[in-house]
């Protein structure tokens, strides 16, 4: 039991970024904005918040440049995409493969040295409680900041005004700005705040989970598992964070399985969740194909989970709004 709850900590240590990553994504596409940025916005993050916590030996400044760089990031494709009417995935595109380059570039004199980490978090009075208290009686605070940003967003997104004209300028964007919702401004800002929260993501994998700089960082091809967990997850915030725990799930079981079968070369585990949520991936989609839909109608158990996991992505995502043309 023990054994189970340890592996099931490793596994939120593991999928923390990863939420934070997929959340903030979930809010830029909700507002019908893709970013396809996040694997360089990641790199840069993460590149950003280890330099300013080094040089200013505190770990909860570097995360909040990460933030920054991230919410910075995300500025651009917002101002250029929303604004100047430019392809979001051109832009998303050339910002990460721009970010990567930069990261590396600019964090090259910092890479292997040491510096602060944000530590670890204890909750007093749940250790001895079975199960529970392997988990989170100890865990990097970006466990936590992870479970309450989940929360927040599935709140702020289904429950609040604000929550409501996000969805709408996703959905139907001359339909909000007839009801006199400003449009454009309302997606730059989510954009930026789905920046954000990508950039704390990254900051979270250089101070917490891998604590460092360097190449591999770790977080190589993080932003991409992303952008396919927000799919997976069908745009919902909850169901995204139960993506990315999946997922993280994969990765730490990867590495128990080079211990079982020691013959088979490390790479394979390493790269086996990969595949494996492309292959999620494959069948989540396969089930809105017709013939599937029929079978899916037949049965009253597949019926009610197709209903409560559906995959619809907002109406208006990717598509350019010029309130000129509006109505």
């Amino acid at each position: 039991m023990e054994t189970f709850g340890l592996t099931l900590a490793a596994i939120l240590v593991a999928g923390a970024p990863l939420v934070l990553a997929t959340l903030g994504e979930t809010l830029t596409e909700k507002a019908g904005i893709i970013n396809l940025s996040l694997d360089g916005s990641i790199l840069l993050s993460a590149m950003a918040a280890f330099v300013v916590s080094v040089t200013f030996d505190n770990p909860w400044l570097g995360l909040l440049a990460g933030m920054a760089v991230g919410a910075a990031i995300a500025g651009v494709l917002g101002v250029v995409g929303i604004y100047l009417g430019q392809s979001q995935l051109a832009i998303g595109f050339i910002l990460t493969l721009l970010c990567r380059d930069l990261a590396y570039f600019l964090g090259h004199n910092y890479s292997r040295q040491p510096g602060p980490d944000l530590g670890l978090w204890s909750i007093p009075g749940i250790g001895n409680i079975p199960l529970i208290g392997p988990i989170f009686s100890t865990q990097s605070p970006v466990v936590y900041l992870g479970l309450v940003a989940i929360f927040v967003c599935w709140w702020w997104m289904y429950r609040t005004e604000g929550g409501m004209r996000l969805r709408a300028v996703g959905e139907s964007p001359r339909a909000a700005f007839g009801r006199g919702i400003r449009v454009r401004l309302v997606r730059l800002y989510y954009c930026l705040a789905g920046g954000a929260l990508v950039g704390m993501a990254g900051a979270a994998y250089s101070l917490a989970v891998k604590p460092g700089w360097g190449r591999p960082q770790g977080c190589e091809g993080a932003g991409w598992i992303a952008l396919a967990i927000v799919i997976f997850g069908g745009w919902h915030p909850v169901r995204a964070a139960l993506g990315a725990f999946f997922f993280a799930g994969l990765q730490v079981s990867g590495i128990y399985l080079q211990e079982v079968f020691p013959s088979i070369p490390a790479p394979v585990f390493q790269v086996a969740p990969f595949p494996m949520m492309i292959l999620t991936l494959l069948a989540v989609n396969i089930g809105r194909m017709g013939w599937m839909q029929d079978i899916v109608r037949r049965h009253p158990f597949l019926k009610t989970f197709s209903k409560g996991w559906s995959i619809d992505a907002p109406a208006a995502l990717g598509q350019d709004f010029d309130p000129k043309k509006g109505l």
